[in-house]
Parts: structure tokens; sequence; C-alpha cells
């Protein structure tokens, strides 16, 4: 009898204080913010440290045609012309269209999903080109197709080299 009491004061008291919309509100958001919470950014650096050849110890030469995610890269490594596997160098912007090539790491033997985006605004930087066409898909499919230039679709057509930036892994 006394917890009905107890719990019916309680209830009461917060009626007084705490109106409908509010509670309503605060669900609510509780809601959205259930929703939201899964989309939310989270750390992938072990999947890319391993992609890069963490795990066998020695370093990875990003500079070398036969590096295994630039199996199907068609340009001048940009690892060479001032930026890195995965960035442009200063002056250019990446383009706003690319291709994706499914590439296998030796070092964990798993297939990776990796974009290459050309990176445009200078004149060609001439410096490390590789022409890998392992898994190259046919010219009439374009997204699949190394031989175009990406660099179309930006504000300066003039191609400079290719980044290689791993999206995923399939496990």
């Amino acid at each position: 009898m006394w917890f009905d009491n107890l719990f019916e004061r309680q209830a009461r008291r917060a009626a007084q204080r705490v109106g409908r919309r509010s509670v309503l509100s605060t669900l609510g958001k509780a809601m959205v913010g259930g929703m939201v919470l899964p989309v939310l950014p989270f750390d992938r650096s072990a999947h890319a440290a391993a992609a890069h050849g963490a795990r066998t110890g020695k370093p990875a030469d990003e500079t070398a045609c036969d590096y295994w995610k630039y199996c199907a890269v068609d340009g001048f490594l940009c690892s060479c012309c001032g930026g890195t596997s995965t960035t442009c160098p200063p002056g250019t912007e990446p383009s706003k269209v690319s291709w994706v090539g499914t590439c296998r790491n030796p070092a964990d033997g798993k297939d990776y999903m990796v974009s290459y985006n050309d990176c445009c605004g200078k004149t060609t930087c001439g410096r490390c080109e590789c022409n890998t066409n392992e898994r190259e898909r046919p010219g009439y499919k374009l997204g699949v197709h190394n031989d175009v230039n990406w660099c179309m679709s930006n504000t300066s057509t003039m191609f400079h080299c290719t980044t290689s930036i791993i999206l995923g892994v399939q496990e």
C-alpha cells in the first residue's frame, strides 16, 4: 500500500511540472537520435592499416606499379607526383567521377573495392605511369572502365595523376 501511495505522489508531481508536449518532444528526440546513431562515422583505420600491408611488417611501396591496390589503375601515381596514394597533390582537385576495381591483397588474401580518382587542374605529372588492367571492363561500362578522362566533370579537365582509395573489404 505504501508503494502505491509513493508512486501516485511521484506521478502527480511529475504531471504538475512536465507537460504532455514536452514529454512527446523528448520521446521524439530520443527516437530520431536512435535512428541517426547508426549513420554516425566510425573508425575503420584498422581495416585500412591491414589493407596497406601493416600485418606483414614490411612497408608498402606505394610508388611501384605492382603494389596490390593498383590492380586497375591507368595513369600516373599521385604518390610520385607530390601527393599520396589517397590524396591529390597541392594545386589539384579530385575528379568528381571515378572508376572502381576489386583488388586482392596478398597480405591477408581478401578482396578490396578500390576507387580510382584522377586529380585534375595541372598538366600531366609524367612520373610513375602504371597501366594495370586486371579485371578491367569494356568501354561501354564507364563506371568500371579506366581509359576515360575522368576530369571531364571538373572545371579544369587537365589530368595530373591518379589516387587509389580503399572503399571496403569483402568479409
